[in-house]
């Protein structure tokens, strides 16, 4: 598998320089999570940072990807399709039928 040294910027990890394994298509995870053990034994705090473009200043010999600290560690909000509005579940496929009476010639 091939890898691209990707920078971190924000958080604990601001500044280091991360191989991170690419996809088939060249690029890295939206997300990178990295968890981090409790000095206590706990449950492990997890460190959430998100993928967002590289300025193009950098060269051929930089990544073309950044990873920057998300605090909040929210989930990604996923596709939206056209059909996916609120109180819909995202599955549905949007109604093909027109609308007025299955009868109406007229529509």
């Amino acid at each position: 598998m091939k890898s691209e040294d990707t920078p971190f910027e924000g958080g604990p990890m601001d500044g280091r320089v991360l191989p991170v394994l690419v996809g088939m298509t060249g690029h890295p995870p939206k997300t990178y999570r990295i968890p981090v053990p409790a000095p206590d034994g706990g449950p492990p705090t997890v460190l959430v940072y998100r993928r967002e473009p590289r300025d193009a200043r950098g060269g051929l010999r930089f990544a073309r990807w950044k990873y920057v600290y998300d605090p909040e560690g929210r989930r990604a909000s996923g596709r939206k399709w056209p059909w996916s509005k609120p109180g819909r579940p995202a599955s549905a496929a949007p109604d093909a039928t027109p609308g007025g009476k299955p009868d109406d010639a007229d529509g």
